[in-house]
């Protein structure tokens, strides 16, 4: 049997359903968090937790759980269902009221849901890097939240997916932002370059372990934003997400990067990556 969790409450998987009403699925009124489990062990879960609540803070949801209770919750689906690899999707929503693009006039319980999945790491492409294609971004500017309002992200994966690509990489005209599940870096002369975390982007957490094992191996980085012209002429790229980790970009547009083949930096970040899993959830 596999274990689901409903509003705080553990229960089978199969029984574990929302009401049609629910504001999530009929306005994508909700935020949500997706977790690596290495070992049975979540993976950066407080700085995932931290920014769950951010989000939750900035569409106005107020949670009644504490990070945690939650961490105990969670904790305990991960051991009820027996994970060892994987990941969980938690999600919260305003909850369930009467349909009106206004917030409910009365207070509402919102409505936690939270699974797990098993997920191996993409050992192939970690190691041999991926092709990526660049699209136009027409997503909203809110996109610091993690929000259930996927469908920009959704129509750019599916078009590199029907081009034989990994990812799309987004740009707002000249301006490169991020991929459509990932935050995305370029290296030039041992500097490397990724977009500040501000409204346009997700402040990834992938990400923002990148950001520490740079200071901590003395590699140069500036957060600003970089342009269609500076990735086409970059040494180095690759992107970062939850499931992705480290991922080299061998090509962009039909273009090979560098030599073809993923770069110094990029596998020196790589290998301080496995050793910060191995830190928090043992051995791979």
């Amino acid at each position: 049997m596999a274990f689901a969790i409903l509003n705080g409450q553990l229960i089978d998987r199969s029984e574990a359903k929302v009401d049609i009403e629910d504001r999530g699925y009929q306005f994508g009124d909700g935020v949500y968090e997706v977790i690596r489990i290495y070992n049975g062990k979540m993976f950066t879960v407080n700085m995932h937790l931290e920014r769950l609540a951010k989000s939750l803070d900035s569409i106005g949801i107020s949670f009644p759980f504490t990070e945690q209770q939650l961490t105990e919750m969670l904790e305990m689906l991960i051991e009820k269902n027996n994970l060892q690899l994987g990941i969980i999707y938690l999600q919260v929503t305003r909850g369930v009221a009467p349909r009106n693009h206004a917030f409910p006039a009365e207070p509402v319980q919102p409505m936690l849901v939270a699974y797990t999945k098993q997920l191996e790491r993409p050992i192939h492409h970690l190691q041999n890097g991926v092709k990526t294609m660049l699209v136009e971004d027409m997503r909203w500017l809110r996109c610091d939240i993690k929000s259930l309002n996927l469908l920009g992200n959704i129509l750019a994966k599916q078009k590199a997916a029907e081009s034989g690509c990994f990812e799309a990489i987004q740009h707002r005209g000249q301006a490169v932002t991020e991929g459509s599940s990932t935050n995305v870096f370029i290296v030039k002369n041992k500097l490397l370059i990724t977009h500040p975390s501000d409204q346009h982007i997700l402040r990834g957490i992938t990400k923002e372990v990148i950001l520490q094992l740079c200071r901590e191996h003395d590699i140069s980085i500036e957060e600003r934003v970089f342009t269609l012209e500076e990735l086409a002429a970059a040494d180095e790229v690759f992107l970062s997400s939850t499931t992705s980790e480290i991922m080299p970009i061998t090509e962009v547009d039909g273009k090979m990067v560098g030599n073809g083949l993923p770069g110094p930096i990029t596998r020196k970040l790589q290998a301080g990556f496995v050793q910060e899993i191995e830190k928090q959830c043992g051995a791979l």
